[in-house]
């Protein structure tokens, strides 16, 4: 199967650009979604789904949940499911941000996931994010922010004042070093917003966000969306780097990325759909093709709109609907395949990495092994993708870490423990996972893309020669 590597890379690219929040993230996956012909539904109403039916809804704007429906698709039929997620470890504006230190306007920021918070130091920062809006109506309004202007930064310590970084290595303070600064303290930079009301009286307001956040903070929210001051309610803002994403190498064979973990993941996944949904694809299927893009994962998932949530038996107990027991039939029918980023070998720090065991980018999606569950891949899951790779003609590597070193996770174990369904943890290798700039390989994006391509339209085939109960 002939793969454009370049043009995958490329469209990636675009996607991770848009993408500087989960909430950006989601938007960007519905558009491309509805372009290719889904509906989207809401999860409040009820369901009239059909064969060959393509349909989308989303959970507090950060999740998403997309299915294909096979021509042949009854309710006890399986489900090929690809799960990711849309969150990456970065700083959020706290409810109270307005900080005044030694003549700096700065804005106090929580520490969201395990970030190597060291990389966000000296870098042009901005925000993004969703911004809660009074209409002129008295309702109130979701509405996406993005100020691609860099607005923060979070300056190092010069190193005439910081000569111990030299034998105590580079040392801070989460809660004291990390507060971004916006601008320097003079009275017409703090005069109050405008459109304010008396601050007196505004204060008194539960929807208030006067003396929470600098009016100069405030300002820009407002202008960017088009509103009012006293109209903004509440918000979740992240920061973000504004260096846009690119490709590099003398060939073209790194992608140099912000949230690579896990948006590439969730971008091929996503592609891999789209490829896997024409009318030709799904007319003689017996399964639906499901995609979940799950939010905060990098903090446990254990949200309403995580994968530890009941979200996702919801819905396929929704599309297993029709008779009794279709659902507890589908469970040992179906299969997961958990994508989320994997570690490459890193040429500076080989030793970090088990000897049989160093994946490399551009190599091909990794397949992720932990006896003790950190991961769910088992022999049965791994010898079906294994199948579906060589059918697709992508290449796979195999990662376990050191005896000595610890074993992250995924949403793999959690889906797997909640539904009962076999499952698969893989991801795309790379370098420097939870820096604010990450490295991955430019053609892996076109093998993962092509494998769950090759996953949705094959797995029925691939599972009927695998006889284990």
């Amino acid at each position: 199967m002939a793969m454009d590597f370049k043009a995958s890379a490329d469209k990636f690219i675009k996607f991770v650009n848009a993408s500087p929040s989960p909430f950006h993230a989601v938007q960007a996956s519905k558009a491309a979604l509805i372009e290719a012909g889904f509906k989207e539904i809401r999860e409040r109403d009820a369901w009239e789904t059909k064969p060959l039916g393509k349909y989308f809804f989303t959970r507090n704007q950060s999740t998403l949940v997309a299915f294909a429906v096979g021509g042949n698709f009854k309710p006890g039929n399986a489900f090929t499911v690809i799960g990711a997620h849309t969150d990456s470890p970065c700083l959020k504006v706290k409810p109270n941000s307005k900080l005044s230190k030694a003549g700096y306007l700065s804005v106090g920021v929580e520490c969201y996931g395990g970030g190597l918070w060291n990389t966000w130091f000296d870098r042009d920062l901005s925000l993004a994010g969703r911004v809660m809006v009074r209409q002129p109506d008295g309702n109130f309004a979701h509405k996406l922010i993005r100020v691609d202007k860099p607005i923060l930064r979070v300056p190092n310590l010069a190193i005439h004042l910081n000569r111990g970084i030299y034998s105590d290595g580079f040392k801070y303070n989460k809660e004291t070093h990390l507060p971004a600064i916006l601008a320097i303290a003079e009275k017409q930079l703090n005069a109050p917003a405008k459109g304010d009301a008396d601050k007196k009286e505004e204060g008194k307001k539960p929807f208030s966000q006067d003396g929470r956040h600098h009016s100069m903070l405030l300002e820009i929210i407002s202008k960017e969306l088009g509103c009012e001051v006293k109209d903004i309610c509440d918000f979740e803002l992240c920061l973000f780097d504004t260096q846009p994403s690119a490709l590099g190498g003398p060939a073209d064979e790194f992608v140099l990325s912000p949230r690579l973990d896990n948006l590439e993941s969730s971008f091929c996944g996503l592609e891999g759909l789209i490829a896997a949904s024409s009318d030709a694809d799904l007319k003689d299927d017996t399964t639906t093709r499901v995609l979940a893009l799950f939010d905060h994962e990098e903090v446990g998932s254990d949200s309403a709109q995580g994968a530890g949530s009941s979200l996702f038996e919801h819905v396929l107990r929704r599309l297993s609907a029709g008779r009794d027991g279709a659902f507890e039939e589908a469970v040992p029918k179906s299969y997961i395949i958990s994508s989320d980023m994997a570690h490459a070998i890193h040429p500076n720090y080989p030793e970090k990495h088990e000897a049989n065991h160093q994946p490399m980018m551009n190599a091909g999606p990794v397949i992720k092994f932990n006896t003790n569950q950190r991961y769910a891949t088992n022999a049965v899951t791994a010898l079906i993708l294994r199948r579906v790779a060589e059918i697709a003609d992508v290449p796979l590597q195999d990662v376990m870490v050191r005896n000595d070193s610890a074993c992250g996770s995924t949403i793999g174990p959690i889906l797997s423990a909640g539904l009962g369904i076999r499952t698969i943890d893989i991801g795309n290798a790379q370098l420097a996972m939870h820096s604010i700039r990450e490295m991955g390989g430019s053609h892996d994006i076109a093998y993962a893309v092509t494998l769950f391509k090759t996953f949705y339209c094959k797995f029925a085939e691939v599972d009927a020669s695998v006889t284990v109960e």
